[in-house]
């Protein structure tokens, strides 16, 4: 597939809540406070190819990448105190996918990967997940607004909590965010098959964060915490091995 040149997508969104931190050492249920945790990247070697663009859309099907690696333009990073990272590409039935293998991670671990010639304030993801096991968490999501392994948005789905959550991550810290018209809810609870593909989608414009599941909207966030422009990708938190396929990134006005 045809490389571009994405310089100049940039849009915006930017928010802030004054909530106290969720442990990422802990499980999602437990009381969210939580310390610093130790951040690190690990850069890692890329292949040629996988990008299409429409547009301000540009979409991932991962068909032309090389199995075992991390695509062209994609770094792999974690926070926490996990020390295994292992993104790649996978063979998922004749089917190539992004997948997060790594599984034996503690509880206190977030997995990332974010696709670096991207770079976006206002922005709409759309992707398909698929959870294939994990004992402490399972599923995943979407980051953005990416400053660097301590700093970012993530929404993600837990079928082993049937919920889905939107978070910051401030300095290492983990926190979920108010929902609009609701309040401290812990995000919205909602069926998350952990046998299948599901599709997640956001929405973020300036300060308002829509999220989606399976075609149906589920909940509005604001924040102003991170006004930047910033990366985008996947996440996963702890043992959970989970594949990702047809991402769509529509830079938004």
């Amino acid at each position: 597939m045809r490389k571009i040149n994405l310089i100049g997508l940039l849009a915006g969104v930017c928010f802030s809540c004054n909530q106290q931190n969720q442990p990422i050492g802990t499980t999602d249920n437990d009381t969210r406070q939580e310390e610093a945790t130790t951040v690190t990247t690990q850069p890692i070697s890329q292949p040629e190819g996988v990008r299409q663009n429409v547009g301000n859309t540009v979409s991932f099907d991962f068909e032309e990448a090389p199995e075992g690696k991390l695509p062209e333009n994609w770094s792999a990073h974690k926070t926490g105190k996990g020390s295994e990272i292992n993104w790649g590409i996978v063979n998922d039935s004749g089917n190539k996918v992004l997948a997060q293998l790594a599984g034996d991670n503690p509880n206190n671990h977030f997995n990332v990967a974010v696709n670096d010639s991207i770079t976006a304030r206002n922005v709409s993801l759309q992707a398909r997940l698929k959870s294939l096991r994990g004992r402490m968490d399972q599923g995943g999501g979407f980051v953005w607004r990416f400053q660097d392994p301590g700093n970012y948005y993530v929404v993600r789905a837990n079928p082993l909590e049937d919920n889905v959550v939107l978070y910051k991550v401030e300095k290492g810290k983990r926190t979920d965010l108010p929902l609009v018209g609701q309040g401290r809810t812990y995000g919205t609870k909602t069926e998350v098959q952990g046998d299948g593909w599901n599709d997640l989608r956001l929405e973020a414009r300036d300060s308002l964060f829509t999220v989606y599941y399976n075609e149906m909207e589920l909940f509005r966030v604001i924040d102003k915490t991170f006004p930047q422009a910033g990366k985008v990708g996947f996440w996963t938190k702890a043992d959970a091995v989970t594949y990702f396929d047809d991402l769509q990134v529509e830079v938004l006005p």
